[in-house]
């Protein structure tokens, strides 16, 4: 396999690019991407057995298991982080070593109903929070400390639509490829 093949394995969507302009109009797609995304999750997963929720999506990649529980830690972070930025001035995030949490057993072996529920009960209340927001709300950032960069949440409602669909498309792309 050649380095585009792998590359388009790791990023079936490309990756992600900040939009130059971000409006009510994608705001409003973003959210309804992100308000989609357990239900798409629950529907690509359903009929998997375990040996293929234990494929991983590409050579040297994660299994559609531990995708699943990223997804639910993933987003957890982000919810939270949504959160400290509405609620405090500029707040510094807790990075985490996405990897090794993958690693960890709950996202290596534990089933992943608990964190599809976890999923769909968190995307309820983020979508909640995100519609609510103001324009004022949406300018609100938060800074990470490896890039000691500002993001402002309506830049990361973006990013966190573009990370659904990008892991939807690692499991759809396995299933196509896989002819499940």
């Amino acid at each position: 396999m050649d380095d585009q093949q792998l590359l388009s394995l790791k990023y079936p969507i490309g990756k992600f690019t900040a939009p130059e302009h971000i409006d009510e109009a994608l705001i409003k797609t973003c959210i309804a991407d992100i308000a989609s995304f357990p239900q798409k999750l629950e529907n690509e997963v359903a009929t998997l057995s375990d040996r293929q929720l234990d494929t991983p999506y590409r050579p040297d990649g994660w299994t559609v298991r531990q995708l699943i529980h990223h997804c639910a830690d993933s987003h957890l972070n982000s919810y939270i982080r949504f959160k400290l930025a509405l609620t405090e001035d500029k707040p510094f995030i807790k990075p985490y070593f996405e990897d090794r949490w993958a690693d960890l057993p709950d996202s290596r072996l534990m089933k992943i109903e608990p964190s599809l529920l976890l999923l769909n009960a968190l995307h309820q209340k983020w979508v909640f929070l995100l519609e609510s927001l103001t324009e004022t709300d949406l300018q609100k950032v938060f800074v990470h400390p490896e890039h000691q960069k500002e993001y402002p949440l309506n830049l990361v409602i973006s990013l966190y639509a573009w990370h659904s669909n990008h892991h939807l498309a690692h499991i759809t792309s396995l299933k196509s490829r896989q002819g499940w």
